[in-house]
């Protein structure tokens, strides 16, 4: 797609400083801009590449004072890098082609009900009393079991498997492989030494917005729902236990394990290789450092934990600091 300096602006609420014929047809970051591309500035290390850049257009800053001549026609934004996401969103909705399809060898059963323009690729199954919202994209190997119900305008990506009787809202996001319903790790010691298996009778329920990576788990309940909140973002290898609760707006990097029945406040942070282990409460607005293990309830909503066993990140680093020098004098 092509854009003027001018069409863009009006898209973004910026105005327009230079020339506001000014076409780009493709993005790029600021360090490797060219002609006919876009490119955003919003973190001030990058400040150097403002004045070298021969991108065509730049989103800055409202706020943005040039030390140097800037070459590119500049759009003036309130937060360039907000605008950037909503423009990558545009073009990507643009392409979209919300279109009724159905593979040639895709099964949907008789009793399921599909709704209006819903795309369902090859090798897809639909089982018995599934419910698909309009505009949803199916794409080829996916299946998805008896009496699932999924909303609007969402994208399943291929080879996904959602278990009977799932409940997915509008607009969700699954990335091709993971798994949604799967059977817990559940399993009871008996006397001689052997695990019975606990049959896993619940579902899981996904909110509106939400955005789950691909090889993700999340496990069914055994009783009741594990649940996952509104506009929640789960990142590519992560792990979600049987009964867990994860508040609205929660985000959570690759690798993240969350054990069973533990409950997620809103709004937190979870960064990469997180894990949490089973039946524990998370404030909300918690941000959890990499690579950290969190063995205890978090009852005050805000703090940063970091290490393993999980700390205040402040006492973890000036432990660190001790401990390094330890090392150092040895």
């Amino acid at each position: 797609m092509e854009f003027t300096a001018k069409q863009l602006a009006h898209i973004l609420n910026g105005r327009v400083e230079g020339d506001e014929n000014a076409k780009v047809s493709s993005f790029a970051k600021i360090e490797h801009g060219k002609a006919g591309q876009l490119c955003f500035f919003a973190n001030p290390k990058y400040e150097q590449y403002v004045y070298t850049s021969k991108a065509s257009i730049l989103l800055v800053n409202e706020s943005f004072e040039p030390k140097q001549p800037v070459a590119p026609t500049m759009i003036r934004v309130a937060d360039a890098y907000s605008a950037i996401a909503t423009l990558l969103k545009y073009v990507s909705d643009q392409k979209k082609s919300h279109r009724r399809y159905r593979g040639c060898f895709c099964h949907i059963a008789f009793s399921a009900k599909i709704g209006k323009k819903v795309y369902v690729g090859d090798y897809t199954r639909i089982g018995a009393k599934c419910r698909i919202g309009d505009g949803c994209h199916i794409a080829d190997h996916v299946s998805v079991g008896d009496g699932t119900v999924i909303g609007s305008n969402c994208i399943i990506y291929p080879g996904v498997r959602i278990y009977p009787g799932m409940v997915i809202g509008n607009n969700v996001i699954l990335h091709a492989n993971c798994v949604i319903g799967s059977d817990g790790f559940g399993n009871a010691p008996q006397p001689d030494g052997t695990w019975e298996k606990i049959e896993h009778l619940g579902n899981v329920i996904i909110g509106n917005n939400v955005e789950i990576g691909a090889n993700t788990t999340v496990d069914r309940a055994e009783m009741e729902s594990t649940i996952i909140g509104n506009g929640v973002k789960i990142d590519n290898l992560c792990q979600i236990a049987h009964n867990v609760v994860v508040g609205d707006n929660t985000v959570m990097a690759a690798q993240t394990g969350i054990a069973g029945s533990t409950k997620i406040g809103k709004n937190c942070i979870l960064a990469g290789q997180v894990g949490i282990v089973g039946h524990l409460t998370i404030a909300d607005n918690t941000t959890v450092a990499a690579k950290t293990g969190v063995i205890g309830h978090v009852k005050e909503s805000g703090r940063t934990l970091f290490g393993t066993p999980a700390i205040d990140h402040r006492t973890y680093m000036r432990s660190y600091a001790l401990f390094k020098r330890a090392g150092e004098n040895r």
